[in-house]
């Protein structure tokens, strides 16, 4: 890890951590998801990544520590999720991906196991079916959590896959945290996590029922409210020997609260990983699609049609390091990283 003072535009080493999109496409109609209003249409065509494309991208990294599959999208729609995880766990990469579980049946999750897949993510949002179906757009939790109890069953008793159990915190579903820990105690699963909504660009509404909006968000000050629903959280984790965190290796309290005037200066996406997806493009980061409101503006490059090593240190790469390592104004989507979502 460079030190902040020290962060060049141009990087001599290629990044060993790459988040990789294995699919935009998606089984679920979430309404906090720019990819149910089809934001990327025609900037990103739907496209599973094929195995020769992925091992175009992953073949340009000499050095690859950590991989993440997941993007837009729902990684287990892709039929060689499991050939991807294994190709990585030989290379040496700790693998991980999220999902929403619907497709968790045995065949696939034993598949991942054997593999070799190091941590397994499951984000549900919600701990009641009705509103579960309005947050994710399908009525599927009740199938959900029977997958996710019959996979822990077989496989809880293993070092890996580690099982966690995500919530993406927002205004309509924060009063249900603390029998979302419950929920995870009672399904085995060991750790749960807390994660601030982030909603598209500057809050505008992209549709009437979404929660892609301001109005939902979790950012500014720690309400009371919302500090006391997160206390009896962490007080009902511990009673049931569950571990509960926030996005980002913090406390839940901190992942709401503002990190100080310029808080984009704390990240280190820039210099560290790139975010490739399903088509090649390389993004800030995994936060950027959920934030940009102009699109390409936000694309760095293409590893599919240039090569990584260019992409990562391009133009457009370095003047995005220099504008992060700066004051501000940040641009897009860091402007408000760390104020008004997750670091």
């Amino acid at each position: 890890m460079f030190e902040i003072e020290l962060r060049p535009p141009v990087m001599q080493e290629l990044p060993r951590q790459l988040y990789i999109e294995v699919t935009n496409h998606c089984n679920s109609r979430c309404i906090s998801c720019p990819l149910t209003y089809d934001h990327f249409l025609p900037y990103e065509p739907k496209h599973h990544l094929s195995w020769e494309d992925f091992r175009r991208i992953v073949d340009q990294a000499p050095v690859i520590e950590r991989a993440i599959l997941h993007g837009i999208g729902e990684p287990l729609l892709n039929r060689d999720l499991p050939r991807f995880v294994a190709h990585l766990k030989a290379r040496g990469a700790t693998v991980l991906f999220n999902s929403n579980g619907v497709l968790l049946d045995q065949r696939r999750g034993d598949a991942l196991v054997k593999a070799g897949l190091d941590e397994l993510r499951i984000s549900i949002d919600a701990v009641t079916p009705d509103l579960y179906a309005r947050l994710r757009g399908i009525d599927q939790l009740p199938r959900i959590l029977r997958n996710l109890s019959a996979f822990v069953a077989r496989h809880g008793g293993r070092n890996a896959p580690r099982v966690s159990l995500w919530l993406v915190g927002m205004q309509e579903n924060l009063h249900q945290l603390p029998d979302f820990v419950r929920l995870g105690a009672e399904l085995g699963v060991p750790e749960v996590y807390l994660q601030r909504l982030v909603y598209f660009g500057n809050g505008a509404h992209i549709a009437d029922d979404t929660t892609m909006a301001q109005e939902q968000s979790l950012y500014a000050a720690l309400e009371a409210q919302q500090a006391e629903l997160i206390h009896t959280a962490e007080q009902v984790a511990t009673e049931l020997g569950v571990t509960f965190r926030a996005s980002g290796a913090t406390t839940p309290h901190e992942s709401i609260a503002v990190k100080g005037d310029s808080p984009w200066r704390g990240c280190m996406r820039p210099w560290v990983l790139m975010y490739i997806t399903a088509n090649g493009a390389a993004l800030p980061c995994c936060i950027s699609p959920f934030a940009a409101e102009d699109y390409p503006s936000i694309v760095l490059g293409n590893v599919l049609e240039d090569s990584l090593p260019a992409v990562w240190n391009s133009e457009r790469y370095q003047a995005l390091r220099a504008a992060v390592d700066s004051d501000g104004p940040a641009p897009w989507p860091c402007q408000f990283c760390g104020v008004k979502w997750s670091l």
